[in-house]
């Protein structure tokens, strides 16, 4: 058995075993072509398209309300004295509060693939949640079990699977693949760019080039034209002297300007390659130009954005709770929900016009209507109406009460 799981795991490890902090991402693999620029975890947050889409992805679900369902015969109802419930509405750590442990964690899920937290249990039940950087854990197989090694000021710490909390993306059976990793050309190039416009801006825009003379100069000329002229201001820094060329002397350029190599549009498509990286719809992170096919108001983009990239989040971090913290008798019980509706919800009109079909179908009584809108319940608001103007075609020839019922006959 250990023969064949050191067989299964050690290709995949090669691939997907390893985590960078501070060093050049050469890419999965035997894919080892270096990026355009080194690309870190850091280096590649001073992008702001990869900062905005970050952001978003993570501040958009850590700001979700989490919920703690138990289920019964009729269904399930929330339980907000379960462990897990208690432990999310106030701190999951002695450092952090909900939010900003969400909000780490998805950063490190968006970035790096992997997102984790060591499990501390107090008579078998987990009372803290501590964060560990994505990127300084390695994730092995070690006699058909799986270990996760720690690595911090020094130390590499062994810690078993049951005392972890792992939440994995993109596909991979074991530790999910990395994005940072498989786009770093994509990052390394829009990285470049940001660094040759930052070096034409630092210089004044100057242009670097070659003097031009239509004869040999001797030694002692060039001294001479050395003490005369000081070169680096010809072609850098924010001197504006005029600089006066004598003997048939020129300064061609030899580097080319920012619309030769369409530095501009160059940066704007980079842009839309990272949101495409991250699927986000650009229009999200203020890219204004060029269309969007994922709707034409607001409320769709937000819609299809939910439901083609945020869902498989919440969906893997609802899935990992059941499976890492509550276990199988727990889940059998109790599942988690984090609830997307704010951020769906509707406009008043539109939600009053749900309620209005929901109540007299007979799917939702007034009260929860009214509780769904923060309004205090009403009495005898807990009974189910449906309409009743509907009735057989015979009964109305026979004169039955002309199809006036009441709703709560």
């Amino acid at each position: 058995m250990m023969q064949f799981w050191q067989t299964m795991w050690a290709p995949i490890a090669r691939v997907f075993g390893r985590q960078s902090q501070g060093t050049q991402l050469t890419g999965p693999g035997g894919y080892s072509e270096p990026a355009a620029s080194l690309v870190t975890a850091e280096t590649a947050m001073q992008l702001s398209a990869v900062w905005a889409c970050v952001r978003l992805i993570s501040q958009t679900i850590a700001s979700l309300p989490i919920v703690v369902y138990k289920k019964d015969a009729n269904g399930r109802v929330p339980d907000d004295a379960h462990w897990f419930a208690q432990l999310m509405a106030h701190k999951p750590n002695q450092y952090q509060t909900r939010y900003e442990f969400l909000e780490y964690q998805l950063a490190n899920l968006v970035l790096h693939g992997n997102c984790y937290a060591k499990i501390y249990r107090v008579s078998g039940r987990p009372v803290s949640l501590m964060p560990m950087a994505a990127q300084q854990v390695e994730t092995k197989l070690i006699d058909g079990k799986v270990v996760h090694m720690f690595k911090y000021s020094g130390v590499t710490e062994a810690i078993a699977a049951e005392n972890v909390w792992h939440v994995r993306m993109n596909g991979d059976w074991l530790v999910g693949r990395s994005p940072l990793e498989f786009g770093r050309n994509i990052f390394g190039i829009a990285q470049a760019a940001e660094s040759t416009t930052n070096k034409i801006y630092s210089n004044g825009a100057k242009r670097s080039g070659v003097l031009k003379m239509d004869k040999l100069l001797t030694k002692e000329q060039r001294e001479q034209l050395r003490e005369a002229f000081n070169f680096d201001t010809i072609t850098s820094g924010d001197d504006r002297r005029v600089m006066v060329l004598e003997g048939g002397m020129e300064f061609t350029p030899v580097s080319m300007t920012p619309e030769e190599i369409e530095l501009l549009a160059s940066r704007k498509y980079q842009i839309d390659e990272i949101c495409r990286w991250f699927g986000v719809p650009a229009i999200l992170v203020n890219q204004n130009e060029g269309s969007t096919t994922l709707g034409s108001s607001t409320g769709e983009i937000i819609s299809a954005f939910y439901k083609l990239n945020l869902r498989p989040y919440l969906e893997a971090i609802e899935n990992s709770v059941q499976v890492h913290l509550f276990g199988k008798d727990e889940s059998r019980k109790y599942e988690v929900e984090l609830s997307f509706e704010a951020l769906l919800r509707a406009s008043q009109k539109e939600r009053m016009e749900v309620y209005r079909t929901g109540i007299t179908s007979g799917v939702m009584t007034p009260n929860e209507a009214r509780t769904a809108e923060w309004l205090p319940r009403a009495e005898g608001g807990d009974k189910l109406y449906i309409q009743g103007a509907m009735v057989p075609i015979e009964q109305l020839a026979a004169g039955g009460n002309n199809g006036n019922q009441k709703p709560d006959a």
